[in-house]
């Protein structure tokens, strides 16, 4: 069952990525963030219950970490082309798998490995694909917006390991979108503080609505596949991944992006990848 969740996590994810992109032509990154994680808490707000203090402290640093890779996510999104954004994105599990197997002792088995490997190659392929559209890995500014997202990312998707084998997914769903959303608020508030007369404020859009029920959705199946028995953080996190599917076909579609050919067989690789994960998991 958990391997569904988290296919499922990943079909919300990619229509949550697609639903920011396409909002970022009326408000800002940061407006988009506070407004969403606001909306989010709302709808978790039948959720909430007691934790101890200890509890509460690392939920605050697993806020912390998922709102940077959130802001530096969209800014990454506002600069790229959502086909590569998200792909580079989808490069954060290769990172999950060393450290669970380092940190928390997963072992992995030769179809796991495969998957593994062909999903870092469709990475390689991606960075020089990406080279047609002028844009370097090494150099550029939406790049490094995504490197640090995916960090970010990392951080956090291990905390989830750790903290989901004591803590209800709800619990950490509920207290962490409350805590998200006072983040993203004193970063806005600084940014105003900042810069008044540039700081762009709200403009209401339903989009903002419908993103944050597609988040809420994902975030819902993702706590419940990693705190499932049996689950391996290494796998969820990789077949979360699948979300580029999805981003790929609206950024064809909708966005009307460039350079898909390429694209495509890096997409291929990375599909390829991923079977090989979900069979090794059975």
């Amino acid at each position: 069952m958990w391997l569904w969740m988290a296919l499922g996590s990943a079909l919300f994810l990619g229509l949550y990525d697609v639903a920011k992109k396409q909002s970022l032509k009326k408000n800002s990154v940061m407006m988009i963030l506070l407004v969403t994680t606001f909306l989010t808490t709302l709808f978790m707000i039948p959720f909430f219950s007691k934790g101890s203090l200890t509890d509460h402290l690392y939920l605050i640093l697993k806020a912390a970490l998922v709102a940077s890779a959130w802001i530096f996510g969209l800014y990454g999104i506002k600069h790229l082309p959502i086909t590569t954004a998200s792909t580079i994105k989808a490069s954060r599990p290769m990172f999950v798998v060393l450290f669970s197997i380092l940190i928390f002792g997963e072992r992995l088995n030769a179809y796991q490995w495969i998957g593994v490997v062909l999903v870092i190659l469709s990475m390689l392929l991606l960075s020089l694909s990406s080279k047609n559209e002028g844009i370097h890995f090494t150099r550029d500014k939406g790049v490094l917006y995504m490197a640090l997202a995916v960090l970010s990312g990392v951080g956090s998707a291990l905390l989830d390991k750790l903290i989901l084998g004591w803590m209800e997914p709800l619990f950490v769903q509920s207290w962490c979108n409350l805590y998200i959303t006072l983040i993203m608020a004193i970063v806005t508030f600084i940014m105003w503080l900042r810069d008044k007369e540039s700081f762009q404020g709200l403009k209401w859009d339903w989009l903002l609505l419908v993103i944050a029920v597609f988040i809420t959705i994902s975030d819902f199946m993702y706590f419940n596949a990693v705190h499932a028995e049996g689950a391996l953080l290494a796998v969820v996190s990789l077949l979360r991944r699948c979300n580029v599917i999805v981003t790929f076909v609206c950024g064809a579609i909708l966005f009307k992006e460039k350079n898909l050919k390429a694209k495509s067989l890096d997409l291929a690789i990375l599909l390829i990848g991923m079977v090989f994960l979900v069979l090794g998991s059975q």
